[in-house]
């Protein structure tokens, strides 16, 4: 799939190529990141890096490093853990914007359930604190889930697995809220409803 993008965008801008290959390449890496898949990233990393050297080789009517250093850079990247790495020969375009690697996506292993642990033992605490380890959570859901303890903030009530739980804004985005972290709060299902029932009340008198 990726040499078909690459081929297809022989006279595409840079930018334009980069567009397209980053979601592929961070949902590829984000659906293999619970296995051993890092040496398997660095295999792939080092194979587009040779795909796009062919590209840049046959944009520029062969390829020197006074050609390269126009489409691969030196830089700080930012990874989605927070912390950041010095990388080069990054193919990233004169504003930042940069192609994703497959090695910039963390490896998490699957956490397996206690042996002793049940849905049906009462103990909240545990399957809320896993449910935010989970692979399938969103990383929005468990910063938030951490953040709240596990609990609905609305009824106070833990998570259990088989609840569903609702991204909210506390400060509704009618209202003026953000959407950013600490204006963002997780409810059970049907205590959202009646969160939203209660802004859409206080609107009409305000």
């Amino acid at each position: 799939m990726i040499k078909g993008v690459i081929k297809q965008h022989r006279t595409a801008p840079q930018s334009a190529l980069i567009k397209h290959l980053n979601p592929i390449i961070r949902g590829w890496s984000n659906y293999y990141s619970a296995v051993v898949s890092a040496e398997t990233f660095n295999k792939l990393d080092l194979i587009i890096w040779l795909m796009l050297r062919a590209w840049t080789a046959s944009r520029c009517k062969g390829v020197n490093y006074e050609k390269l250093r126009n489409y691969f850079r030196h830089g700080t990247v930012k990874l989605s853990n927070g912390n950041e790495r010095q990388e080069s020969w990054l193919f990233q375009t004169k504003e930042g914007f940069q192609l994703w690697k497959h090695n910039w996506t963390p490896i998490v292993r699957h956490t397996l359930i206690r042996p002793d642990a049940t849905p049906y033992d009462g103990n909240w605490t545990y399957w809320a604190t896993r449910r935010g380890q989970a692979i399938d959570t969103p990383n929005k859901v468990a910063k938030v889930l951490k953040k709240q303890k596990g609990k609905c903030t609305w009824c106070g009530q833990f998570f259990t697995p088989s609840d569903l739980i609702e991204v909210d804004h506390i400060v509704p985005r009618s209202h003026g809220g953000k959407d950013e972290y600490k204006n963002l709060q997780l409810l059970h299902r049907h205590t959202r409803d009646d969160k939203t029932a209660l802004d859409e009340e206080m609107m009409l008198y305000s």
